[in-house]
């Protein structure tokens, strides 16, 4: 089993949950409840990587922050 992670962000204009998975091209969806996204992201995330296929997977390094001043 992979573990993934995703971004979600809220999007006030089309007032719906949106998230992402870096690095996996494709993998983003969009719903109206938390629980509704992680499953559409869950279903989205295993096409992909069926297409991408073991062999081309990122490898994730790790995150960083970036400060800006105001």
């Amino acid at each position: 089993m992979k573990t993934f992670t995703a971004y979600i962000e809220w999007d006030p204009e089309l007032r719906l949950y949106v998230g992402i998975v870096p690095g996996i091209p494709g993998a983003h969806t969009q719903a109206a409840t938390l629980d509704e996204l992680q499953a559409n992201l869950k279903e989205v995330l295993q096409l992909c990587v069926e297409e991408l296929g073991s062999e081309n997977m990122p490898h994730f390094i790790g995150l960083q922050q970036i400060e800006l001043s105001a």
